[in-house]
């Protein structure tokens, strides 16, 4: 299939001549470790976003959400995430085994900023671990561990722009997407309508959280 673009840029010199360069904050303000500040910020983070790549380049996006707090910090330059029930794709996971490096977006809610951390993961069992992560009485089977390399504030541009923290925006409920109509579609069976994912999707989120 043909690329329907006529002008792509291939070289960082070219970019920059359109973007120009990073303020001297910008510059500077990627950490390595995990201080006070990154700490706090993750504590108080309910929702992230970790992202992950095959040997060949494939990427996934996964987000990761529990209770303020669930993410396990170890020390300055260890995090844990523990790997709640889902849909057993385990596409970040098989990812990993694979190639360990790793980005991960921390937020917030009402935060326009968010918290970027990059480093290497491993899928980890260690059960003194796992055991600090049990919730709702239920232990997870995996964590996926970060080794910290470099963690910095991103701006807020984009939420601003998004407005997202704002309802106001919001979509009416009824004017949303229907899911189940859209997996129905996908899946494309006659086996799984849209009423029977509906319901499949109801009972996995009443009884399968953790």
């Amino acid at each position: 299939m043909s690329v329907p673009f006529k002008q792509i840029l291939k070289s960082e010199e070219e970019i920059r001549d359109i973007v120009g360069f990073s303020s001297e904050v910008v510059k500077q303000k990627a950490i390595h470790h995990l201080d006070k500040h990154c700490r706090d910020f993750i504590a108080m983070s309910p929702l992230l976003f970790l992202s992950t790549s095959d040997e060949y380049g494939h990427c996934d996006v996964s987000p990761r959400g529990d209770a303020s707090g669930s993410v396990l910090i170890l020390n300055d330059h260890y995090l844990v995430i523990p790997e709640r029930p889902g849909n057993r794709r385990i596409d970040s996971i098989r990812n990993l085994l694979t190639n360990p490096h790793v980005g991960l977006l921390f937020i917030i809610p009402g935060l326009k900023e968010t918290l970027r951390v990059n480093g290497r993961a491993y899928v980890i069992k260690d059960d003194e671990i796992l055991e600090q992560m049990t919730a709702h009485d239920k232990k997870p089977l995996l964590c996926i561990a970060v080794e910290v390399e470099e963690c910095f504030i991103h701006c807020a541009k984009a939420f601003m722009r998004s407005g997202v923290w704002d309802s106001t925006t919001w979509q009416a409920e009824e004017h949303l997407p229907s899911v189940p109509t859209i997996l129905a579609a996908h899946v494309n069976s006659n086996e799984f309508t849209a009423e029977v994912i509906a319901e499949g999707l109801q009972i996995s989120y009443e009884k399968r959280l953790y």
